[in-house]
């Protein structure tokens, strides 16, 4: 497959003094853990992690940056300091001031915990060195890793079974613990009982997520996500196609069966355009209904269980595998709507398969105030006139943001730009850009603004619009898309186009887009196709 991929593999004293309504609430209610927690406590919940053989242990994060912990403390997994048991929340005192970025867990269990700083601590079980710290004795406590990553910032973890990863801000990885596959990448099967970077067919890549399985890793090098279950693995794909390979004993590929995959096959989750008669519209009503709504944006499994969830652009919420003791073998849609309220509602264990967060909302950052002040006319001292409409902007956040507006803006003291150039809703797509290093516009739109980004050079921008385009093409808008991306030169767009086309030819030629398609245009693409085999019998 050469679509860009996102993985998700399956193996993978109390809080007081805060005030609840700086925050929502994250809602952990349908965990069988929380029922321990007081429905104070509950709203002060910041981040939240249920992991254990039995969805029997909790870290969780309170709106004071404390760390609560709470459960049947299996070798010493709740960091404590020993091996006792607690149904009343313990603060983690070893983690005090302390932010989480990221956190994963095993099946020991042991937790590897990376800090906002890149910092990582691990502990729990350890009969495999998979606490990284060169020991086999089981950690009690947090444990600094500081081995060969003290230059290193980590930015994402993941543990299988018994064996951890970390992915670095620079796009390295790390591995450390039980080998007797080969899970660690360093070309033996011996355990590894400190951190190594994992070099082979990943040197000289950059790896943007990884994921681990009960006895496997994955890494992906391109824009994508990874999730791995208990022994399978889910890919999604940026057409929002979902595959899965592996162990399939409890239906968790999807597949309509029960027999193991060892290549990847298409999960089909069903077109239901229920969600298109909703009083409230789907998100990008461009879109055919049918292919918007079903189209997956989420993927979801750990290496605890062996169920299998997914969520679409239409917010519906699928499920498949061992749900409650059950083998549902084709993806079954759910009334839920977030796929972590599967794994706790019929997950077995009820584990969480990432670390279920949400962020404080009086509190902004720098980037969210940067948004919050584009387009406003109240502090702005530079305005665009674009087809008659005004729009806001800052001269120096656009020098600092834009080579472009460094020079023209330079020793222009006007307060008024015009420009004609482009229509309003791309230019202004464009500004908003340059605050919020984003961009929320329909495919078709996004080709405009694929135009601007040429002209000026903006390469980041160019490929959040060939992401754009990539996501949102359908087989009524394939060819304007394609017509696009071979006028202005987006060369991987393109192919990307052209494989749609040809992956769904039937559909593509008998629309009017095909029928109107540019001479020169269709005898290329014709050609293409014929090369490709599309037109054999």
């Amino acid at each position: 497959m050469e679509e860009e991929l996102s993985l998700s593999c399956g193996e993978s004293g109390k809080p007081v003094g805060a005030t609840p309504s700086s925050l929502k609430m994250l809602d952990v209610g349908k965990w069988p853990i929380f029922s321990l927690c007081s429905e104070e406590e509950l709203q002060l919940i910041r981040q939240a992690c249920v992991f254990g053989s039995a969805g029997n242990e909790v870290l969780y994060t309170t709106v004071n940056d404390e760390i609560f912990v709470l459960g049947t403390n299996c070798c010493g997994c709740l960091g404590l300091g020993d091996v006792q048991s607690t149904i009343e929340p313990r603060r983690l005192e070893s983690l005090n001031g302390k932010k989480i970025a990221c956190l994963s867990y095993g099946s020991g269990p042991h937790i590897v915990l990376a800090t906002t700083e890149g910092e990582v601590f691990t502990w729990g079980h350890n009969a495999y060195s998979q606490l990284g710290n060169g020991t086999t004795n089981h950690g009690l406590v947090p444990c600094h890793i500081s081995t060969n990553l003290s230059n290193k910032q980590v930015t994402e973890v993941a543990c299988g079974s018994y064996h951890s990863l970390v992915l670095t801000s620079d796009g390295e990885v790390f591995a450390w613990g039980y080998n007797n596959s080969g899970q660690v990448g360093s070309g033996s099967t011996a355990n590894q009982l400190i951190p190594r970077r994992v070099t082979g067919c990943l040197q000289n890549k950059v790896v943007v997520n990884i994921a681990c399985g009960q006895m496997c890793s994955m890494a992906v090098v391109n824009t994508g996500e990874v999730a791995c279950g208990y022994a399978h693995t889910l890919v999604l794909t940026d057409e929002g196609q979902v595959y899965a390979w592996g162990a399939n004993s409890y239906g968790q590929l999807g597949t309509g069966n029960k027999s193991n995959q060892s290549y990847p096959a298409p999960v089909v989750v069903e077109k239901d355009s229920s969600c298109c008669r909703q009083p409230s519209p789907c998100p990008t009503p461009d879109f055919p209904s049918a292919a918007r709504c079903s189209r997956i944006i989420e993927i979801a499994a750990c290496h605890s269980a062996h169920t299998s969830a997914a969520k679409t652009q239409g917010g519906h919420v699928y499920m498949w595998g061992q749900c409650r003791g059950q083998s549902v073998t084709l993806p079954h849609l759910t009334h839920f709507s977030c796929t972590d309220d599967v794994f706790a509602c019929f997950a077995t264990p009820a584990v969480s398969w990432r670390l279920l967060s949400v962020e404080p909302d009086d509190h902004l950052t720098v980037a969210e105030s940067l948004k919050r002040e584009f387009d406003n006319p109240n502090t702005a001292d530079l305005k665009f006139l674009v087809d008659g409409k005004y729009i806001y902007a800052h001269k120096v956040l656009l020098k600092i943001r834009c080579e472009h507006f460094r020079s023209s803006l330079e020793d222009n003291e006007d307060d008024i730009v015009e420009m004609s150039e482009f229509s309003y809703p791309v230019y202004r797509a464009f500004l908003e850009y340059l605050y919020t290093d984003s961009i929320s516009l329909s495919p078709e739109e996004a080709v405009g603004l694929l135009d601007l980004a040429t002209f000026y050079r903006e390469n980041r921008l160019k490929k959040l619009c060939q992401q754009t385009i990539k996501q949102g093409i359908c087989e009524e808008n394939a060819i304007a898309l394609l017509s696009a991306a071979v006028k202005y030169d987006a060369q991987d767009l393109e192919e990307f186009c052209f494989r749609f086309c040809i992956n769904h030819l039937t559909v593509v030629t008998q629309t009017s887009g095909f029928a109107e398609m540019d001479h020169d245009l269709l005898k290329n693409f014709i050609s293409k196709a014929s090369r490709v085999g599309a037109f054999k019998n």
